[in-house]
């Protein structure tokens, strides 16, 4: 599970030293600032850094030793979490199975205790197995009324996934405090008691944010909070209406209400590349890109931060920081919005109905240096599949795209990409399953229930063919039209 920190930076521009805060997927951390940082205007001096689950599991001691001042698992916690709410809506349930998968994740978190909070702190180790037990008979509780009630329902999946942040969460407050750190583990379920319009709207990100700032400033400056990504019930359950990306929402939030001098977020990489490393030896680390650019990235396979989530930190005039976790003393990438694109994100300012073709007009106010020559960078998005629909008319009749699409939405099929003409309109898709299966053209077969019935529902409208095994290849950067 995921978590984010928060901190404050011995100075501005120090990016290797923790002194105030922490978030993962479960978790905040905050720690004193020297004293002549304590009253930086609007909040300059806190850092946000976001770590995930998978990060918190393998580095938890280095993430706690060198980041904030080797916890390994054969089947990570979330994927336990998930089969044991799967297993109590079995018809015939194996006795006591999702009563041995919590109890599985009960001995594991507290052996990663007992291994990892160093010598001499038996206190501390002490609370954390009575807190992890207590978390561990909550979840029981939880999944003994699911299976009595025969439902899973999104609020109940939203409260067994949080338990896993809320042992991350547990587990790294324990590991800090172990090393003198004034940790304090903070559980954000009940963070949302106010008031808002309805659905998940403006109205309730920024109620929201100032209620998770409200509940970090509220534990004073010597502590440092680890706070779960997991923040309550929400309308429609919190995986079902934002996503797993939700602690990193949760994160940016955080941001926003502190009025952090930056959000981080910790991974495995040294930050964003020119091209995947993977593939391209010569690709080389970007310092900066601007949130289109990590829009444009993430959405065309290169796994950045969610677009929605960046903009409530942009839109705050907060930079956001990728860094790696086993490399912290490397600076990483910064997403800040440039002065062009700053207007973009400006709740003041929205943008002109009519742009001049010539989109270098944008950056007239910048010097030369910012103005880029080429490309940002290249990203690869493999796994597509190109489904073609041939009209049937010599002309397009009207509402044709919308019938198609309308079709697709049916199906719950998205598109990356269209090309249309005339009496042709071709559509690359992507999944995250397989939506074909088999080896060549003959042995070819449609997978995918969706685009089974997608491609039946479709022969009204014409001829249908799929091209598999595609790839978007995307170049990124800005003012491409005008180069």
């Amino acid at each position: 599970m995921d978590f984010p920190i928060i901190r404050r930076a011995r100075e501005q521009g120090d990016h290797s030293q923790f002194v105030n805060g922490f978030i993962a997927n479960g978790g905040i951390e905050s720690r004193r600032a020297r004293t002549q940082e304590i009253d930086l205007p609007g909040g300059a001096n806190w850092v946000v850094q976001k770590f995930g689950g998978t990060s918190v599991g393998k580095f938890g001691v280095g993430i706690a030793e060198g980041i904030v001042v080797t916890h390994t698992k054969s089947e990570g916690t979330t994927n336990r979490l998930l089969r044991a709410a799967r297993d109590v809506l079995e018809e015939e349930p194996e006795p006591g199975k999702y009563v041995e998968i919590v109890e599985t994740i009960r001995r594991d978190h507290i052996n990663a205790g007992e291994r990892d909070v160093t010598a001499g702190n038996e206190e501390v180790l002490k609370k954390y197995a009575d807190d992890v037990t207590a978390e561990c008979y909550n979840l029981l509780k939880i999944l003994e009324s699911a299976q009595f009630l025969k439902a899973v329902t999104h609020q109940t999946m939203d409260m067994v996934m949080s338990v896993g942040e809320k042992l991350a969460c547990l587990y790294m407050t324990a590991i800090l405090q172990s090393r003198g750190v004034n940790a304090a583990y903070v559980d954000m379920s009940e963070v949302i008691s106010f008031s808002y319009a309805k659905g998940l709207g403006d109205d309730f990100y920024t109620g929201l944010a100032k209620a998770l700032g409200d509940r970090v400033r509220s534990l004073g400056d010597n502590v440092v909070p680890v706070i779960t990504g997991y923040f309550g019930k929400v309308p429609g359950g919190l995986l079902e209406e934002i996503g797993r990306g939700y602690t990193d929402l949760c994160a940016a939030l955080v941001a926003v209400g502190v009025q952090a001098q930056e959000l981080q977020i910790w991974k495995e990489v040294d930050g964003i590349f020119t091209a995947d490393p993977r593939k391209v030896p010569t690709a080389r680390l970007l310092d900066s890109v601007t949130p289109s650019e990590a829009s444009e990235l993430t959405f065309y396979g290169s796994e950045v931060i969610h677009p929605f989530t960046m903009d409530q930190v942009i839109r705050a005039h907060i930079p956001i920081r990728i860094k790696n976790v086993m490399n912290p003393r490397n600076n990483g990438t910064i997403i800040t919005p440039s002065r062009a694109e700053d207007d973009l994100y400006s709740a003041k300012r929205p943008g002109p109905l009519f742009r001049n073709r010539s989109v270098s007009n944008l950056m007239a106010s910048n010097n030369n240096k910012d103005t880029p020559r080429r490309p940002t960078a290249v990203t690869i998005k493999g796994g597509i599949t190109v489904l073609n629909v041939h009209s049937k008319k010599r002309t397009r009749a009207h509402g044709f795209l919308g019938g198609i699409f309308t079709i697709l939405d049916k199906h719950g099929l998205s598109v990356d990409l269209i090309s249309s003409s005339e009496v042709h309109v071709s559509m690359a898709l992507h999944s995250e399953i397989s939506l074909l299966s088999g080896q060549g053209e003959e042995e070819l077969r449609i997978e995918s229930e969706s685009l089974r019935g997608a491609v039946e529902d479709l022969h009204k409208y014409g001829d249908v063919d799929l091209v598999p095994s595609m790839a978007i290849i995307s170049l990124v950067g800005r003012q491409l039209r005008s180069m």
